[in-house]
């Protein structure tokens, strides 16, 4: 039986992390499509009149029918019947569509179109949601945002199917081992998709001279195409895994409502879900418009025209220099000699001070962002094996939530204080988003892993689900509120580099404050009941 278990493809720590680089390169391609408009919104005003309301109206529609219709519970229900595998292919073939859509509504072909007749003289007034104030369009919308957001509807159901998915089936993969490493790795791995898409999106929409914002969202699209591949690849890994196990598929251990039950009874699972929405909510959202608050409180001059800096090559460079800071980051936590991680981790830290470098010479707001997540890529594998080996899962959330708080507040009324000094303002800006990003790695390496210790392994893809519910609410509400809060605050802006970013960041910070209140909760609540969220996830 031991020789039978040493054969299997999870007990292969390279087929282990083979599987688990399939899942978290489908997620960066995701991650990249899902904020592909976000480092061009100054364009969108220019190309397709959508100002700051219409534009944060499209944002949060990712989330619309997760929230409203449900269908984040439905996906969890689906997982547990079916399985990791169907649902995996199920939810890349589901972005994909959405993305097709989205693309199509941002195209010149969509203009003057019957579709773009039909959008600007429907959908004004959606009974029941406009009373409710949730709907997802209003009088005035753009129709090309319009069909936007019915896409990013689409591409928004996959796209979280996809992530409780990921999560199964690294618990699938890496129960008993080296899971909050694992899925701390994917995140990091995941969120290097924000860079490229901070890097790319602009470059594809300005490439030639000529802009075209739908050169962008086609970008993302041929990006879905691929992670729907890595997807179908890991459908066979992981039907090869259960014939070697004997194990059956999920599907065979039938979900029942009243599960559900033991999920919703659970103080430590709505602490860990209360968590989960405001820390995201308080990151993601920001994500949308954080370009554009760069844009609005640096002194950022263009390189003249001819210069190397203005130049499209110097974005590949940029961009290859960014890998380099993440693969040698990354790869120092792996390395068993002291020597070889600490060359590894100069590598690191001498190609990220090029990088700031070569982004303060293009004076790019969307480079200068793209370092949001890497300081996360190298710390969050220490977390997660820290989280394995050692706990302090609820200490870590709680730090988090302070770094969160001070980074929302910097950018509220530091940052604006060095407007005029340009070196001053982009140091400032680079050091308070590296901090940001790492404060964002604490989830994944501490919250994401604690979620088995308060369900049933034959109900955890429903439990995602649920919180990936609850989260959806705060993702489809403040990026909404934020474009809301923009125009309402900045009456007669139309220069979209001239808003006042302060409202909107202080409401933000608040969010971080609860996260604190809550996260402190959570210590006293898994002290009392000994949930174990303090406790390694390795036992030694």
């Amino acid at each position: 039986m031991t020789d039978k278990i040493q054969q299997t493809l999870r007990d292969s720590a390279a087929m282990r992390w083979t599987a688990l680089l399939l899942l978290a390169l489908a997620m960066f391609c995701s991650y990249i499509f899902m904020d592909i408009l976000s480092p061009i919104k100054d364009l969108m005003l220019e190309q397709r009149g959508w100002d700051s309301t219409a534009f944060g109206t499209m944002q949060g529609a990712e989330t619309f029918l997760n929230v409203f219709v449900f269908f984040l519970i439905f996906a969890g229900i689906i997982l547990d019947k079916m399985g990791v595998r169907f649902t995996a292919i199920l939810s890349g073939a589901v972005m994909l569509l959405g993305a097709i859509i989205k693309w199509y509504a941002v195209t010149d072909a969509f203009k003057g179109s019957g579709m773009d007749t039909w959008f600007t003289n429907n959908l004004n007034y959606i009974p029941g949601f406009d009373e409710l104030g949730v709907s997802p369009f209003y009088q005035g919308m753009p129709s090309s945002a319009k069909v936007a957001a019915v896409g990013f509807m689409i591409f928004g159901c996959g796209v979280e199917m996809a992530g409780i998915t990921v999560s199964r089936g690294i618990v699938k993969w890496f129960k008993g081992r080296e899971m909050a490493l694992a899925m701390g790795s994917e995140m990091a791995l995941a969120r290097l998709g924000v860079a490229t898409c901070m890097i790319f999106s602009p470059f594809f929409a300005k490439l030639g001279g000529d802009i075209s914002v739908s050169r962008s969202v086609a970008f993302g699209v041929v990006l879905l195409m691929i992670a729907l591949i890595m997807f179908i690849v890991y459908f066979f890994m992981d039907k090869k895994l259960d014939a070697q196990t004997g194990e059956a598929e999920e599907k065979d251990d039938p979900f029942r409502i009243k599960d559900l039950g033991q999920i919703l009874t659970s103080s430590g699972f709505w602490l860990v879900a209360l968590l989960c929405v405001l820390y995201y909510s308080a990151i993601f959202p920001f994500q949308k418009y954080a370009v554009n608050m760069l844009q609005c409180n640096l002194t950022l001059t263009a390189p003249s025209e001819g210069s190397y800096w203005a130049s499209n090559s110097v974005t590949i460079v940029q961009y290859i220099i960014m890998l380099v800071v993440a693969a040698a980051g990354f790869a120092s936590n792996f390395q068993k000699k002291k020597s070889r991680q600490i060359l590894l981790l100069c590598v690191s830290v001498a190609a990220l001070i090029v990088y700031c470098y070569m982004g303060y010479m293009r004076q790019s707001a969307e480079a200068i962002f793209a370092v949001f997540p890497l300081l996360a890529v190298l710390i969050t594998p220490i977390l997660g094996s820290y989280v394995d080996h050692k706990g302090k899962a609820a200490s870590m959330l709680v730090l988090g939530s302070l770094l969160l708080i001070a980074c929302h507040l910097t950018f509220a009324f530091v940052l604006p204080a060095f407007k005029g000094n340009d070196l001053g303002g982009i140091i400032i800006a680079y050091f308070t988003i590296l901090v940001l990003g790492a404060s964002f790695s604490l989830v994944p390496a501490s919250l994401w892993p604690s979620v088995p210790k308060l369900v049933d392994a034959k109900i955890i893809g429903s439990a995602y689900a649920l919180i990936f519910w609850i989260q959806n609410i705060g993702l489809w509400l403040f990026p909404l509120l934020i474009g809301k809060v923009l125009d309402q605050t900045n009456p007669g802006v139309t220069d979209p580099t001239k808003y006042d970013y302060t409202a909107p960041l202080v409401m933000l910070a608040c969010l971080g404050v609860a996260a604190l209140l809550l996260g402190l909760v959570l210590k006293v609540v898994d002290k009392k009941k000994g949930i174990g969220l303090e406790e390694p996830n390795i036992k030694e």
